[in-house]
């Protein structure tokens, strides 16, 4: 059984018991915190938003730390141009400590999904278009590029 979860613009493939590092969240160290899941899995598939809603990801922080230490040199040739900054990212380590498909189970969530599309009404054909009155064919040659275009039809005598 795992989750596919998003949080801090990632995903991330969790199972129970995983320890993962992601970007800071805003929460105290040991407390739990409830992550979004995308996908559950665990005997079929689920990733539709009304299975996901009974889906609950739980994690618990265990430390907040910073990543290594990034350098960022920027030079340009010829010009005198160094430049030398550094980064540091937040990070929280957290421990995924459930991963639980609350409520039904998947059969249930398929037939209330099923449900609401059948419950529809079927849609009514489209009308065709109606002759307008006066519109009969004339004996002459038309033009097929502006027929076809839907455009001014324009007229073209006959070459005999």
């Amino acid at each position: 059984m795992y989750a596919i979860v998003k949080t801090g613009g990632k995903q991330y493939r969790v199972e129970r018991g995983q320890t993962l590092l992601v970007e800071r969240l805003a929460a105290d160290e040991g407390s739990n915190v409830a992550l979004e899941p995308i996908l559950y899995r665990s005997e079929d598939a689920v990733f539709d938003t009304a299975g996901l809603k009974k889906v609950k990801v739980t994690a618990k922080i265990v430390a907040h730390e910073r990543g290594e230490k990034l350098r960022v040199f920027k030079f340009k040739p010829k010009r005198g141009y160094k430049r030398r900054t550094g980064h540091r990212q937040e990070l929280t380590r957290i421990e995924v400590t459930d991963i639980s498909m609350g409520g039904a189970s998947k059969e249930t969530a398929q037939k209330s999904a099923a449900k609401p599309a059948a419950a529809k009404p079927a849609a009514t054909p489209p009308k065709p278009d109606a002759v307008k009155p006066g519109a009969a064919k004339s004996s002459t040659n038309t033009n097929p590029d502006a027929a076809a275009g839907g455009g001014e039809v324009k007229e073209v005598p006959n070459g005999s």
